[in-house]
């Protein structure tokens, strides 16, 4: 059932000061919705207002990762239909570090992947509030990677 829909692949890798940050998310359009599937390697441990090693985990606007500075070229979360957070089409559940690395996969009918090619996905640094507008204090952009399409 999920062969013959479309794939997309994200390689994140982290800012200059977090460089040991890696990982892929993939993307796979269901009926249902798009099936997000990450594995992030190289978290850090201690974050400054992180103690528990929780990370914000959005999908921006913008469309390419400037990783010699602070990831602005990402702009802010996407966010189509203007709701207030944590209703933005890009918010997406927290990664949760386990020494380092997090594996997390959701189910999400905010979009479709035909529209989030190309945006960028991005860890921050502090976990998602939930609720501060208009992107949840979830810190500094530490890791990023732009949505690509996989074609067979």
């Amino acid at each position: 059932m999920l062969n013959d829909h479309k794939t997309a692949l994200s390689k994140i890798n982290g800012s200059s000061e977090h460089n040991a940050l890696h990982g892929e998310v993939f993307f796979r359009q269901t009926p249902h919705g798009v099936l997000i599937t990450t594995a992030i390697h190289g978290l850090p441990m201690q974050e400054e207002n992180n103690k528990f090693g929780v990370f914000g985990f959005h999908i921006h606007e913008g469309t390419e990762c400037d990783k010699s500075g602070d990831f602005s070229k990402t702009l802010g979360h996407f966010n189509p239909s203007n709701t207030l957070h944590p209703y933005h089409s890009g918010d997406l559940p927290p990664l949760f570090s386990n020494n380092g690395n997090a594996y997390m996969q959701v189910l999400t009918d905010r979009f479709r992947l035909r529209d989030i090619i190309g945006r960028t996905i991005v860890i921050h640094s502090s976990p998602d509030d939930f609720k501060t507008q208009p992107s949840g204090n979830s810190g500094k952009k530490i890791a990023c990677g732009v949505i690509k399409e996989i074609t067979e």
